[in-house]
């Protein structure tokens, strides 16, 4: 950062400033001051020349108004941006709210309360609200259009300060005394604020000043200190958030009376007056400072009062009241940015994103690439790449450099645990240094080195990439390893302030003046020089032979560092300067070296730039424009433009330029040789070029060693005809039409399409194919359409690629358009039309996979003859069944085992339903059926609802029977010859016996259904009325012991009997009961109680005899309606559980009651 003073405006009659505020929105200073004073200027550049702009262009005032109104001496000025109101209030009390209209401020609003007088006041961030306060206490908060909020005395209390919060939820109030309290934006108190910054502070101490930034224009970095407080003896605190228990304290040793933030909370500036050491006397100045509390600069400015300071709304310029001037100054920023390979690399921040947006613009094509790094500390450029420098972590100091290309791709990164403050790069070595130590990284890139430095990497490799020294230690190069990383962190009284780098130099500048100089690759110490000012920036020519220093007041000088020592100098690496030059230029800010030219660089002096020779000044840029272009690129970041570049040619460029135009090349190319340089070469021999004079411009290519443009030479020189060289030469020039229309005007379009072919205007090549009178290439139309088909499929203009790939008959690209943009028919179409064991299939089938269209891409994997990729499709897609039959089909064995795992797979996640449909996709129904079993007997043993558990058996029971018809039907089809079903039959059920490892579930498959179903039935009859029947039914469940709890069925048959007044049967129910050994003695003594109270009433006698107990031997088939035996000789029976029902009882049921499978 450098700041100079540029521009004094006097206030007439010697009027005495009391304040001074700077509108950042609409540019407009308003100044107060003694005797009712209240001016309103406006800066503004006023200049014909359309380059000259920023600070470089003469600023003259576009408005000087006075504003009447105020009779004493005006105290407290404040803006309101978003609604262009200016606030003012004076020594009485009397507060004016004024607004503009029609170029011109005039008064709004007036109020005075005529008790006190006002002290601050401020406006919210919306600009919706402001806080008034005053000296005895009363605080008032009105709208922006004049109503009262609220109102509050704070007896007690003497009010100097307000500051509202950046979402306006809290009040800060600073009191005479030095504190400062919290409210709410009602007017109820919080909390005292804590004030760390005052520790050890004596006397009487009052508020200077706080200034909390709204976050605007964004911060600096996340969690970044915003709210300044500065009191009166120089202390000041930076706080994170208004209760923040470890604010950044500063002592900033001077008298302050002000102090505000710039407009993006990176530098704030307070202003105040300082005593010198040497002298009593007091002197303005104002103090620049980071929001983590580092010192950037100090102005000195003349006069002998300073009352106020004001930031300008770029943060370019400030504004301070001095006595009966307003003085400005300019500000040239610490921007972070570099150039690399045509690319202009800088960052910025957004209100909206906690991260820096770093911005890779390609000047040349003007195409930008943008990337986010969050606490980004600096970029450093050089050759085609840069480092970003930035912390790694806010839980732990580390840091990281990350090396970019010129289109911001990350090639690699270190973590280091130094602070990287100081950071440069050379073509293979990447240097940060914090206050204590410097590191050093050989970074390795994809890039062809020369010879020489391949042998210097080579020479460096063992002793590893990375090293530290500590800026207090020797390092000899011989045995130094530099990797002691614990003495990076010790502590060093002459700190480091600046570092620059060149391939076999290093200079380290410390605070005490004095330059370190170490050789590269190889570090060692070389010489000591001392400086007698504090180095701010440093830089190396080209053959680092000479140093460019700027020091900490601005003042560029030049170090040789070809230095002659005295024999009696026996050490060698101390030396007092160096033998310096006599150049000297203050007011510097920044400077470059020229790449080829050790004597060639150029300055930037205030608003001017030099460029100089040999020491002399060769050129002063006047039109002073440059060093603002940077500022106007800040301006609009999002958007740069190319009207920000502006390239300056130096004089020998320009001479030569004059001298080929008016004299001509021979006298040109003596000037060139006596001032030799390759772009003047260059420049001659394009000159030669367009006049043909291909001897001359063979020469100057030599010269400039530009090997492409001597093989153009030598291959005009081949050409025998004139016209056909002026077009060769119009297309080296870049003027493709002209050399276009020459070829045509020469009937060879042929040559014309081969430029645009190298051009890559495609689109022009189907115009020329298309306009030439015969017949055309059609491999060479083909390669055109395809060639624009690219052009719109790399911008994801689909469906315009389409139809020149269908002309170009480019299928690979065709279908992947036709993927991206969703249309399947027409690449099932292609599918078709493409022939069998097309290369292009697999692709097309993997697409068509993708978007779960199972039989498009199994049709397209069997067209290129991959069965295997359609079976593996169909299993990826859960479609088992086509698998099997693709399986079958080509005689795959694997479907087993991938059955298999996918089984494994859903029973370890406890989806065993799904294994069950699996395996009923595939057709393995045995294999499902036991699963099945597996679930209905586990939610049989839940005692979940009867019905659920019946439904989970007949499942079971119906995948068996479909086992049992997949059996017989592969009987059929191994069979040979005619033979009868009850062959088939017999067959299926031998291979049933054979292969079947679980005969109770093939055999009993429907017994538990059964079982259930009788359950089931028993209970629905007992409820309906049906005694006996129920009985009956509940009798059968005798069989089924196995399947339903003996408790639960002999409690049914015991209620069923004694319902039925078949106390016999109860009778034997409840001695079943009495006799279960599962049961425990309280149940078992409820049992027999209750088995007393019946049968003390009751004899345990049937009342009828049960006719139907000599089915008990299973002879005569149950009906699964009513539960009774069939007696008759004709009955139903179903065709998929084949249980059998009486024939008027099933005419009832559309379903069979057991399987439910529909009645036949």
């Amino acid at each position: 950062m450098f700041i100079y003073l540029s521009k004094k405006i006097a206030i007439p009659n010697n009027i005495h400033l009391k304040c001074v505020s700077w509108n950042k929105d609409q540019g407009f200073i308003a100044c107060g001051g003694d005797d009712g004073l209240l001016r309103v200027l406006k800066l503004e550049t006023q200049t014909d020349d359309a380059k000259i702009k920023g600070l470089a262009a003469p600023s003259n005032l576009s408005m000087n108004q006075t504003l009447e109104g105020h009779s004493g001496a005006v105290q407290v000025v404040t803006w309101n941006e978003q609604y262009e109101k200016l606030t003012t209030s004076d020594q009485n009390g009397l507060i004016i709210v004024w607004m503009l209209y029609k170029g011109a401020w005039y008064e709004e609003m007036i109020n005075n309360r005529n008790k006190s007088v006002v002290r601050s006041m401020s406006w919210n961030a919306d600009g919706q609200k402001i806080c008034i306060v005053y000296e005895d206490g009363a605080v008032i908060v009105g709208s922006v259009d004049g109503n009262r909020i609220w109102g509050k005395e704070l007896k007690g209390n003497q009010l100097a300060h307000v500051a509202w919060s950046p979402d306006s939820k809290i009040l800060l109030f600073g009191m005479a005394n030095g504190e400062v309290h919290i409210y709410d934006n009602q007017g109820n108190f919080i909390m005292k604020m804590t004030i760390s910054c005052l520790t050890n502070a004596t006397g009487a101490i009052s508020i200077a000043g706080i200034h909390w930034y709204a976050g605007t224009g964004g911060y600096v970095e996340p969690d970044c200190p915003c709210l300044a407080i500065c009191f009166d003896n120089g202390r000041c605190q930076i706080m994170r958030y208004e209760n923040d228990e470890n604010p950044v304290c500063i002592d900033t040793l001077m008298n302050v009376v002000s102090i505000q933030w710039n407009h993006c909370g990176s530098v704030l500036a307070v202003a105040g007056s300082l005593r010198a050491s040497n002298v009593d006397k007091e002197f303005n100045v104002v103090q620049f400072y980071t929001p983590f509390g580092e010192h950037l600069r100090t102005l000195k400015v003349p006069g002998k009062q300073m009352t106020g300071v004001a930031w300008e709304g770029g943060g370019l310029r400030i504004g301070l009241a001095v006595d009966s001037y307003i003085y400005f100054a300019n500000i040239r920023p610490d921007y972070k940015w570099g150039y690399c390979c045509s690319t202009v690399v800088y960052a910025y921040t957004k209100p909206d994103r906690q991260e820096y947006c770093v911005v890779f613009w390609d000047t040349k094509n003007n195409e930008k690439f943008v990337k986010y790094v969050k606490s980004l500390m600096s970029i450093t450029t050089s050759g085609d790449f840069c480092i970003l420098a930035s912390k790694a972590d806010d839980t732990q100091p580390q840091y990281v450099l990350i090396l970019c290309n010129s289109i911001g791709t990350p090639l690699d990164s270190k973590y280091i645990d130094i602070d990287p403050l100081f950071v440069t790069m050379t073509k293979t070595h990447v240097i940060a240094a914090s206050k204590e130590a410097f590191y050093l990284w050989q970074y390795r890139v994809a890039k062809k080195l020369t010879a020489l430095e391949i042998n210097q990497l080579t020479r460096t490799k063992k002793e590893g990439r990375e090293r530290v020294y500590h800026i207090d230690s020797n390092p000899s190069g011989a045995t130094d390893s530099g990797q002691d990383f614990a003495k990076a962190f010790t502590a060093t009284r002459d700190p480091i302030c600046c570092i620059t780098a060149t391939d076999k130099t290093l200079i380290v500048g410390r605070e005490s003046g004095t330059l370190h100089r170490y050789s590269l690759p190889n570090v060692v110490l070389i010489q000591k020089y001392t400086l007698n000012n504090r180095a701010y920036y440093l830089s190396l020519n080209c053959n680092s032979s000479r140093l460019a220093v700027i020091d900490i007041a601005g003042v560029l000088t030049l170090l040789d560092l070809e230095v002659r020592t005295s024999t009696d100098d026996s050490a060698g690496n101390h030396a007092s300067a160096g033998d310096p030059s006599k150049f000297e230029r203050k007011d510097v800010w920044d400077m470059k070296w020229a790449n080829d030219n050790p004597d060639l660089f150029a300055m930037m002096e205030k608003t001017r730039m030099y460029v100089f020779r040999n020491l002399d000044p060769e050129v002063i840029f006047t039109f002073k424009h440059l060093e603002s272009l940077w500022d106007f690129a800040q301006q609009d970041p999002e958007r740069p433009n190319k009207d920000n570049l502006i390239n300056f040619e130096i004089r020998s460029l320009r001479d030569s330029r004059a001298l080929i135009e008016k004299v001509g090349i021979e006298d040109a190319s003596q000037f060139i040789e006596d001032n030799p340089h390759p772009r003047l070469w260059r420049l001659l021999a394009e000159a030669a070029l367009q006049k043909l004079d291909l001897k001359m411009a063979e020469q100057a290519f030599v010269r400039c060693k530009d090997y492409q443009g001597i093989e153009f030479v030598k291959r005009l020189g081949n050409l025998q005809s004139e016209p056909m060289k002026q077009a060769e030469v119009a297309a080296y020039f870049g003027s493709f039409e002209e050399a276009e229309r020459m070829y045509l005007d020469m009937d060879r379009r042929d040559l014309a399409i081969s430029l645009r072919i190298k051009l890559g205007d495609w689109f022009r090549v189907l115009q020329l194919l298309k306009s030439g009178s015969g017949d055309c290439d059609d491999s060479l139309l083909e390669q055109a359409y395809n060639a624009v088909g690219d052009y719109f499929a790399d911008r994801q203009k689909w469906v315009n690629a389409v139809q020149y790939y269908l002309q170009g008959r480019n299928q690979e690209r065709l279908a992947e358009c036709y993927y991206m943009l969703e249309d399947y028919d027409g690449l099932e179409r292609l599918t078709t039309l493409l022939p069998e064991n097309h290369k292009l299939l697999p692709e097309i089938g993997q697409m068509f996979a993708t978007v779960g269209m199972c039989e498009q891409a199994v049709n397209a994997y069997l067209k290129c003859n991959q069965p295997k990729a359609a079976v593996d499709t169909c299993v990826h897609l859960n479609q088992w069944n086509k698998a099997v039959e693709l399986t079958r089909t080509y005689n795959m064995k694997e479907i087993k085992s991938l059955l298999s795992k996918y089984a494994s797979h859903l029973l370890e996640k406890n989806k065993t339903l799904e294994v069950v449909e699996l395996y009923r996709k595939a057709h393995h129904f045995l294999d499902a059926a036991k699963l099945m079993f597996k679930i209905a007997d586990a939610e049989a043993e839940k005692r979940t609802r009867p019905l659920r558990v019946k439904k989970l058996y007949v499942l079971a029971a119906r995948l068996v029977e479909n086992y049992h018809e997949q059996v017989k039907t592969s009987q059929q089809s191994k069979a040979k010859g005619k033979k009868s079903e009850a062959t088939f039959a017999l067959a299926g059920l031998l291979e049933e016996d054979a292969t079947s490892s679980d005969n109770r579930i093939v055999d009993n498959a429907w017994r538990g259904a059964e079982a259930y179903h009788f359950f089931l039935l028993a209970q629905r009859q007992l409820y309906e009325g049906y005694m006996e029947n129920a009985m009956r039914t509940a009798l059968h469940l005798r069989e089924y012991e196995d399947i339903i709890p003996v408790v639960e069925i002999y409690s049914l048959l015991a209620i069923c009997a004694a319902a039925s007044q078949a106390f016999g049967t109860c009778s034997q129910a409840f001695i079943k009961l009495e006799s279960l050994q599962s049961l425990d003695p309280e149940q078992r003594q409820l049992y027999e109680d209750l088995a007393l109270e019946i049968f003390t009433k009751h004899s345990p006698k049937d009342s009828h005899t049960l006719d139907f107990m000599e089915t008990a031997d299973g002879k005569l088939p149950t009906c699964i309606v009513t539960g009774l035996a069939i007696q008759e000789y004709q009955f139903w029976m179903c065709s998929v559980c084949k249980h059998c029902a009486l024939e008027h009882e099933i005419r009832k049921y559309s379903c069979c009651p057991l399987c439910h499978s529909p009645v036949v």
